[in-house]
């Protein structure tokens, strides 16, 4: 989950939190804990989120799907 990207696409249509979980019927605490990690979209409020924003598969696969790879994961052991 890239929080900072889909935060950005947020500020870039006007939202906030409070907006967005309204628009995908949940509580502003459960789309805090989707934001940070503590729980998983929906793959229907993945697709909401999608139309609202006019987002591209790249996008959507950049925010929702991107995971971190640390440095230490990416070296080859010799």
């Amino acid at each position: 989950m890239n929080t900072n990207k889909l935060r950005s696409v947020m500020v870039l249509h006007g939202d906030n939190g409070v907006k967005l979980a309204r628009a995908l019927g949940i509580s502003q605490n459960s789309l805090s804990k989707k934001m940070t990690g503590k729980s998983q979209f929906t793959q229907d409020e993945i697709w909401q989120i999608k139309e609202r924003y006019g987002l591209t598969p790249v996008e959507v696969d950049e925010i929702f799907f991107a995971q971190s790879v640390s440095q230490k994961d990416t070296l080859e052991v010799c």
